[in-house]
Formats: C-alpha cells, sequence, structure tokens
C-alpha cells in the first residue's frame, strides 16, 4: 500500500514537472515568434531606407555625413544579433529622426511625392514596430515570469531555461518619437 502511495506522489511529481516544463517551452516559443514577428517590420523598415536615402541625396547633396550615418546604422543592424540587435535597432531609430530633420532644411524635398511617400510608408511600419514590441515585450514578460516563480524556477534552472531580454529603449533620447514633419 505504501509502495502504491509512494508512486502515485512520485507520478504527480512527475507529470507537475513536465506541465511546467511544458509551460516554459510553450512561452518561450511564444516569445520567439513575437520576435520573428517583430523582426518583418524591421526588415520592411530596413528595405524602405536605402530608397529614401536615395532620394534624399537628390536634394541634400552636403548633408553626406547624415546619409552615412544613416546607411552605417541600417547596415549595423541588419546584421547585429542577440542583445547586439536591441541596440542597433535603437540607434537605427536615432539615425532615421537625423534624416527627417533634414527635410526642414530642404523645402524642395519636402514637396517632393516620392519622399512624401517613402515617409509615409515608413511611419506606418515605424507603428507596426512599435505594437510588435510591445506584443514581444508582453511575451517575454509571461516567459521571464514563469521562469522566476517557484516551482517553475526550479524546471527552468534544471534545464537552463534563461530568461529574454525586452525591447528596450537603452537612451532616455531615443525614447522620443520621430517627428515626421510635412
Amino acid at each position: 500500500m505504501t509502495i502504491l502511495i509512494i508512486g502515485v506522489i512520485i507520478a504527480v511529481i512527475i507529470g507537475a514537472g513536465l506541465a511546467i516544463y511544458n509551460g516554459l517551452v510553450r512561452r518561450r516559443l511564444t516569445a520567439q515568434e513575437a520576435f520573428s514577428t517583430m523582426d518583418v517590420y524591421l526588415k520592411k523598415r530596413h528595405d524602405l531606407i536605402p530608397n529614401l536615402v536615395e532620394t534624399v541625396k537628390g536634394y541634400a547633396k552636403h548633408e553626406s555625413e547624415t546619409l552615412e550615418g544613416v546607411i552605417k546604422a541600417r547596415n549595423s543592424a541588419i546584421s547585429a544579433t542577440g542583445d547586439a540587435r536591441i541596440e542597433s535597432e535603437n540607434q537605427l531609430t536615432q539615425a532615421l529622426g537625423r534624416l527627417f530633420a533634414l527635410s526642414e532644411a530642404y523645402p524642395q524635398l519636402k514637396a517632393d511625392t516620392q519622399f512624401t511617400g517613402l515617409q509615409t510608408q515608413l511611419t506606418k511600419v515605424e507603428d507596426d514596430i512599435a505594437q510588435a514590441r510591445k506584443y514581444y515585450n508582453g511575451t517575454v514578460r509571461q516567459y521571464n515570469e514563469k521562469c522566476m516563480v517557484v516551482p517553475s524556477s526550479i524546471i527552468a534552472a534544471m534545464f537552463h531555461f534563461e530568461q529574454m531580454p525586452y525591447f528596450e529603449v537603452s537612451n532616455n533620447a531615443e525614447r522620443e518619437n520621430v517627428q515626421v514633419k510635412f
């Protein structure tokens, strides 16, 4: 009889451990899927930038430093991985802000339909990125929480479930939205 009770207790413990493990896996996969969704929007942004820079080049020939900075930030964001990816994307956002500030100095550029069309597309993509970041950070919060609370923290430690980073702005100046003005 005691062997049966011990067997049931062991089965319950193993079952609970498996349920916790599977919950951790599901939450990690959800967070990875959320990052992949955001990555699609980041790719769209990366694809729009060369067109935007080329359009600006025609009007702002003397602004090569700003234009080169945008391209450098874009290339850095494309090649970055892991936690460095978040910082690279933040630097790209800053560079785009400087690029849009150029349009204020060149009224003909602000009137160019190709430029305004690209700006509109980029603004939409930035909105999509913001929504995707919110979703990603929400799923990361749920996953990290599951990794930290008892008893799932024990299973997380046993199977090396590491906390995931939030996609957040690291510099207060970067927290300000890119101003797109016509």
